[in-house]
């Protein structure tokens, strides 16, 4: 059986950088992993000892991405102005790990955000303004070999898991 690493905000738990959760609309093939024991939950902010609440961050610079900062490039900073990169390093790793201890191949992460975006983050300049790219941990995860899908395409995944 295909274990899926999965953002744990998706499945319900309120981890996000608000203190809310993102559960989504295919929630029943989330459930029906759930029962199969598929799942693997992570939030590598809070892996790598943030807090929940927290402010929100973003990656700093114009080009730059999770494999940026992972390259040690760009920075990742939170509204507060206070670097938070080796958090969101040491959530990366964390997550490479967990996937690697449980043979997970896929991952399900929450896209925007600056750990688990895998089709845009933000800018950086905490305007709400979208850019084409991948967080921390999806590129950390990329790197060892796990594809990584946004939850929109959750329905996508499974019937690729299903045959």
């Amino acid at each position: 059986m295909e274990r899926i690493l999965i953002s744990a905000c998706l499945v319900g738990r309120p981890v996000r950088y608000n203190g809310t959760d993102k559960r989504h609309g295919a929630a029943e093939i989330i459930a029906r992993w759930r029962d199969e024991g598929r799942l693997v939950l992570l939030c590598p902010e809070v892996a790598a000892g943030l807090p929940t609440p927290r402010p929100p961050a973003e990656i700093r610079g114009a080009a730059a991405t999770g494999a940026t900062v992972i390259a040690g490039h760009a920075p990742v900073i939170d509204d507060t102005g206070a670097d938070v990169t080796a958090a969101f390093l040491n959530g990366a790793h964390q997550a490479v790990a967990l996937a690697t201890q449980h043979g997970c191949r896929h991952a399900v992460l929450t896209d925007g955000s600056p750990s688990c975006g895998s089709t845009f983050i933000y800018d950086g300049s905490f305007s709400g303004i979208r850019k084409p790219g991948t967080g921390t941990t999806t590129a950390a995860l990329q790197q060892a070999g796990v594809r990584v899908w946004r939850e929109t395409s959750i329905a996508e995944l499974d019937a690729m898991l299903r045959g």
